[in-house]
């Protein structure tokens, strides 16, 4: 019980950051209202942010690589609660998204660290639970942390949610503090020979799958409040409801997924973006009844959220030897699909309407399978899946 007392906080700490980042889709139409902003432009605060984490992420990673992880962790809280607080606060949208912008350097600093302490705070033969508990934080983030923060929003305040978000990350700052022990210093992979693995080919395309898949599943998911409002006339409560079911039903996709590629990841991964792609049809042919529309989102949100395991494994299989770099690869290029993504669907909101959105997620579904594709026909499948990456396999 003592080792999984500071997993929970660090799993905590990053269900913090995710919502810090992501909460924010489940509250566009607020964000809109309150400062006159078109979709596209409030789209920003989702792509911005991203976009940061794509561009600096395995940069600031490295930069940061030397510092005592446990002071690293706490300190970057402590930026993510003071950004959440003074957004509360924020006279205009461009102050908003200048805020969210500056925690979004560290973003991946965290997330390096928090998987490699899951692997340290536990013996050999556990370290893939361990991992599954910290990765926990990711899954609950993206799924229940969009919905929860849209439902306070609607009950409360726009202001409300923003409060929310820093007191997670305040309550996860202090119990890092508190339960998580200061490690003495171990010999870190030297720069280059994490740089290293760079120069493999067959990684530049799993990133590429790995990115194209995140921009399938977040240039629909992105506005999906505003999609599911104008398309079926739901009322901001009902969406949150339904937020709830994508959130549930993307918990338990993600985890059957994992299971899945632990045995069968080739078919996985071929399979994934048919599958994204097929319930992008369905959402945009299907608009009654309700009953039928909720079915659509249940399956919509286990195949979603299952992009997040497929693109970690696909992309980290290819670099086992340099895992920690990896990660922090898989973090820029997923959040570089998000700004792809993100930016594309708002294109195409804003010249075709919020109805055709769901053609900007079929176009980088197709990308994504070109990808993996070429990457079998040129390089096979001679990778397998790293231990410690396979974080959603927990029997």
């Amino acid at each position: 019980m003592n080792r999984i007392s500071p997993l929970f906080f660090i799993a905590l700490g990053i269900f913090g950051i995710i919502n810090t980042e992501l909460g924010v889709v489940g509250i566009l139409p607020m964000v809109m209202e309150k400062y006159n902003v078109t979709a596209g432009l409030a789209g920003m605060l989702v792509s911005s942010f991203a976009l940061i984490i794509a561009l600096f992420g395995p940069w600031m990673t490295l930069l940061l690589s030397r510092l005592n992880r446990k002071t690293t962790l706490i300190g970057i809280l402590i930026i993510f609660a003071a950004s959440n607080l003074m957004s509360v606060f924020a006279p205009n949208f461009y102050m908003l998204m200048a805020l969210r912008m500056i925690p979004a350097f560290f973003h991946p600093v965290y997330f390096s660290i928090a998987f490699v302490l899951a692997t340290e705070l536990s013996v050999k033969e556990e370290a893939a639970k361990a991992s599954a508990k910290v990765f926990l934080g990711v899954s609950m983030g993206m799924v229940l942390g969009i919905p929860l923060t849209s439902y306070i929003a609607n009950q409360f305040s726009l202001g409300t949610s923003f409060l929310f978000s820093a007191l997670v990350n305040v309550v996860a700052c202090v119990g890092i503090g508190v339960m998580v022990p200061t490690m003495s210093g171990k010999e870190k992979t030297s720069f280059g020979r994490q740089l290293a693995i760079l120069r493999k080919p067959a990684l530049w395309l799993n990133s590429g799958a790995a990115c194209f898949i995140f921009a399938a599943m977040f240039s629909v998911y992105s506005y999906f409040a505003e999609y599911l409002g104008q398309r079926s006339d739901m009322s901001g409560k009902l969406i949150s409801v339904m937020l709830v079911i994508f959130g549930i039903s993307g918990v338990a996709g993600n985890w059957y997924a994992g299971k899945l590629l632990s045995h069968r990841m080739l078919k996985t991964v071929l399979l994934y973006p048919v599958a994204l792609g097929i319930c992008y049809l369905l959402l945009y042919y299907v608009e009654i009844p309700l009953i039928l529309i909720s079915g659509i989102i249940i399956v919509w949100g286990a195949v979603h959220t299952s992009g997040l395991i497929v693109s970690q494994i696909w992309l980290t299989s290819e670099a086992s030897e340099a895992p920690e770099f990896a990660n922090s690869l898989y973090v820029s290029f997923s959040n570089l699909g998000v700004t792809m993504g993100a930016a594309i669907g708002g294109w195409f909101i804003s010249r075709l309407g919020v109805g055709e959105v769901v053609w900007s997620g079929l176009l980088f579904v197709v990308l994504s399978l070109l990808c993996i594709v070429v990457k079998i026909m040129y390089f096979g499948l001679n990778a397998k899946p790293n231990v410690k990456s396979m974080v959603t396999e927990e029997d």
